[in-house]
């Protein structure tokens, strides 16, 4: 990490009201912010999955040949907690969850750990109505929306598949179901939504020499005073 900021311009500093001798040093209140039409260019990264184990120091010295680069993985999906914003592990996502519940499962009737009272399907966390649509042609084109309801609205829903025909002949076919989801599928779900980041092309990054000396990175990163 400590590599991390010798891309930081410089500034001024008096350590001193009185002294009128300045100091060189690294202005640590910028940052840096890569360009966001850069970010959804596809030719500059490509698509990675975390998997259990990997952290952005071992991806980083992976793809760019040093861990030290773990803050271009970070920067560029903008991950800003490295702890909670980075998928946990199996292991430790289960810890989190018992930790989070637990006061729920203390507070149950029935005394339970936190992840006995968030797997619980008596302690729904959503409710949804998901309306699918099937077209009779080969092609199997399916149009699928999932609608997050209250408990009422859920009560109500009925469950159906109903066939219709179109003006042009082509018919659908339309199922409505609905379900739920625990606390458990909550945090499931949204741990595993952090897995999808995107790497920057190794050939952006240099293996010897900064950024700025590249050229390259000028055209990829802004350096934010705030």
């Amino acid at each position: 990490m400590a590599k991390y900021f010798n891309y930081f311009p410089t500034t001024f500093y008096s350590n001193s009201n009185t002294s009128i001798e300045l100091d060189t040093v690294t202005n640590i209140i910028a940052r840096f912010a890569f360009e966001n039409s850069l970010k959804e260019n596809s030719s500059i990264f490509y698509p990675y999955d975390i998997q259990d184990g990997d952290t952005p120091e071992i991806i980083a010295n992976k793809y760019y040949g040093s861990p030290e680069k773990h803050w271009i993985v970070l920067l560029f999906n903008d991950i800003i907690d490295p702890q909670y914003d980075w998928p946990l592990d199996q292991r430790t996502f289960v810890s989190y969850v018992n930790d989070k519940y637990s006061a729920n499962g203390a507070a149950n009737t029935t005394v339970q750990s936190g992840i006995v009272w968030a797997q619980s399907t008596n302690n729904v966390k959503s409710y949804f109505k998901t309306i699918s649509r099937v077209s009779s042609d080969p092609t199997k084109d399916t149009i699928t929306e999932k609608i997050e309801i209250d408990a009422n609205s859920y009560a109500n829903v009925i469950v159906s598949s109903t066939e219709y025909t179109l003006a042009n002949g082509k018919k659908i076919t339309e199922t409505i179901s609905k379900s739920k989801q625990t606390y458990y599928e909550y945090e499931l779900e949204l741990n595993e939504s952090k897995r999808e980041i995107k790497l920057l092309r190794s050939e952006f990054v240099t293996q010897s020499r900064s950024f700025y000396q590249t050229g390259l990175m000028d055209e990829l990163i802004r350096v934010l005073n705030e």
